[in-house]
């Protein structure tokens, strides 16, 4: 019997539902619900398929063919923020057919347009139907980035062949009931039975089973032998107190980047209620890369020279991709980058000062913008500078002029290891850039009380620091004094503001993506820079110690009242254009190549290219608060 045109038309709307997400992963039995309860309808060009004034939203839609424009409404709209095109495949009105609540946006069709509609009570049906379909609505931008991670996976799996994944939780690393002491036991005692285990470290537990400290075999020859210590004295009196530890569930890359950060060799694992689990070592996490954590801090601690430290750069890269072809998301894996490229930056240092007199000096090394923000990706270049206490009765420069003299060499160090030096002299080698506390203080002030464009631009970088070197609480008194004095200068955030909100997201009317003249987006000006500006200024505004965009954010939204949801979809975005610089600049491009930050958007999937389109959504919903906020 010859199909029925109930049946063709039916079958016609699955086929075209399973090229797009989450439809091409929802149950059979959900798919089939959607496809036999939609309808097709078309909407001329001009017409208004869904308005605020038709109260709650009816029907749920699908774009089957043409484009649909979504425009803000109400006295708060302001037009070239407030409009977004939604193309085949793309649904709306998610949020408010949720809620069921009037939506707030006018969804009309920009040309000739057909939708598949279902439904108000058939989508509540579908979401409880379907965990696929009810994640995909409750976490939007969240749901499609797990998506798009899969395919960069599958993309580099072969060159991931042969590893396990860094994704995998320390609880199941653990191979042995760990060795664990009390501190009244002696160290004799101790030591004997490490021994006898065969184990390169014993835990210090209290009475409840939670670590106290630790003892590593790298301990005994300088605290042990050397120090002459009497073995039956307590292992308290001897062990490393406040040992560094994460749990159970945590991953593999959390542990690598614990011991990057902090240069230790040994993490305790603990349950959740904060009970000693196991040990996990770096020898325990040497299989899951061909390129280890061990190999590359061994070749930055003993480097002896820069030829050295240029082979752990490039190894560091290598590591990176290795991480991103094991899933590694856009946040951890710039944390590592960025880790690791603070340990190499301070064995440049400790090289360079040995050659150079700074006895006496209190110092501590400035990294600027993304470095500064804990945000590197694999093509930089130098952003650095000095802070400094002059002493009394000594006159400053010929102090300064033994740090530039240091800065020099330590700036072509870098430069040699594949960090270019900064075509704008930010770096700790420009005089100007090599000031005392107080210096600092002034120069910044200056730009607050005369905020003229070149004060605003200096303020986008240098108020991005951190101390990598040296006396971080000179940093710390800079970073202090800087809040207080901004959120007290309403005029210069509102300044501020109205300079971040010059470059708007490349989001188009009729197209879905603004491009340059050669076809590309430039994923750090019109991408990064947008979530970046705006959290350096709510973090000025509301007094946020941290120099992270993804941190400020957070942060800031607390003290803002901003909804947890509305805040984890802009990180999110945020993460993604991390991402896909992250992605082009492993594949095709060296340090500060020339266009190691654009990519044709034509050149991506489909999926990439909506996780994209609502990247800029998120980041056009920041700069639009941004707006209403200041007025602008």
């Amino acid at each position: 019997m010859p199909p029925s045109a109930t049946d063709l038309l039916v079958g016609a709307s699955t086929e075209f539902l399973r090229h797009f997400s989450p439809f091409n992963r929802m149950e059979a039995e959900a798919l089939a619900f959607l496809s036999e309860r939609a309808v097709l309808g078309f909407h001329p060009r001009g017409g208004a398929i869904l308005t605020p004034e038709m109260g709650v939203p009816r029907h749920f839609y699908i774009v089957q063919r043409g484009k649909v424009q979504a425009r803000q409404t109400g006295a708060t709209a302001v037009t070239e923020y407030a409009s977004l095109t939604i193309g085949p495949g793309e649904c709306f009105p998610i949020g408010a057919i949720s809620a069921q609540r009037p939506s707030t946006n006018a969804y009309v069709a920009v040309e000739d347009s057909f939708c598949f509609q279902i439904g108000a009570d058939d989508f509540l049906q579908l979401m409880q139907m379907s965990p696929v379909f009810h994640l995909f609505c409750t976490q939007y931008i969240a749901s499609l980035l797990n998506q798009s991670r899969q395919q960069l996976q599958t993309t580099f799996a072969q060159r991931a062949a042969e590893q396990q994944t860094m994704t995998t939780q320390l609880g199941q690393l653990i191979k042995r009931e760990p060795m664990s002491v009390a501190p009244d036991t002696a160290t004799r005692t101790a030591l004997e039975r490490m021994n006898e285990q065969h184990v390169g470290c014993v835990v210090v537990t209290d009475t409840e089973g939670r670590p106290v400290g630790v003892l590593t075999q790298s301990d005994l020859l300088p605290r042990v032998i050397l120090a002459g210590f009497d073995l039956d004295r307590p292992i308290g009196e001897l062990m490393t107190a406040n040992p560094h530890q994460l749990s159970a569930t945590a991953s593999a890359y959390d542990a690598a980047l614990e011991m990057a950060t902090h240069g230790v060799r040994h993490l305790l694992v603990t349950d959740a209620e904060g009970r000693l689990k196991g040990v996990v070592s770096e020898r325990d996490l040497f299989s899951l890369q061909r390129i280890s954590l061990r190999q590359i801090r061994a070749g930055i601690e003993n480097a002896d020279d820069v030829e050295s430290l240029q082979r752990a750069s490039k190894d560091i890269r290598q590591l990176a991709l290795n991480l991103i072809a094991q899933g590694i998301g856009a946040e951890q894996l710039t944390q590592f980058i960025s880790a690791l490229n603070d340990a190499l930056t301070r064995r440049i240092i400790d090289l360079a000062a040995e050659r150079h007199d700074l006895f006496g000096i209190d110092y501590g090394w400035f990294a600027f913008g993304s470095e500064g923000r804990h945000e590197q990706t694999l093509s930089t270049d130098q952003d650095n500078g000095i802070i400094w206490v002059c002493p009394e009765l000594q006159e400053r420069e010929p102090i300064r002029l033994r740090l530039i003299e240091f800065a020099k060499e330590v700036n072509e160090s870098l430069a040699a290891c594949g960090f270019p030096l900064c075509k704008g002299n930010i770096m700790a080698s420009n005089p100007e850039l090599c000031l005392t506390v107080g210096e600092w203080k002034s120069r910044f002030g200056a730009w607050i009380r005369e905020p003229d464009p070149q004060a605003l631009l200096n303020a986008s970088i240098f108020f991005d620091f951190r101390v990598l070197y040296g006396n971080e609480r000179l940093g710390d008194q800079l970073r202090a004094w800087l809040n207080k004095v901004v959120r007290g200068n309403s005029a210069f955030l509102r300044l501020m503001a109205a300079n971040a909100l010059q470059v708007m997201p490349p989001l188009g009317r009729i197209r879905d993506f603004v491009v340059e003249d050669d076809g590309c987006i430039d994923l750090k000006k019109s991408g990064a820079r947008l979530f970046v500006d705006v959290a350096r200024i709510l973090a000025l505004r509301t007094g946020v110690d941290s120099s992270s965009t993804v941190q400020r954010l957070r942060q800031a939204s607390v003290k803002m009242g901003v909804s947890g949801d509305e805040v984890a979809a802009m990180i999110d975005g945020f993460h993604f254009i991390q991402l896909l610089r992250l992605r082009s600049q492993h594949l095709e491009t060296e340090h500060d190549a020339p266009g190691d930050n654009r990519i044709n958007p034509d050149s991506l999937n489909e999926l990439d290219r909506r996780i994209l389109k609502e990247a800029f959504r998120q980041a056009r919903k920041l700069q639009l608060r941004l707006k209403l906020d200041y007025q602008l």
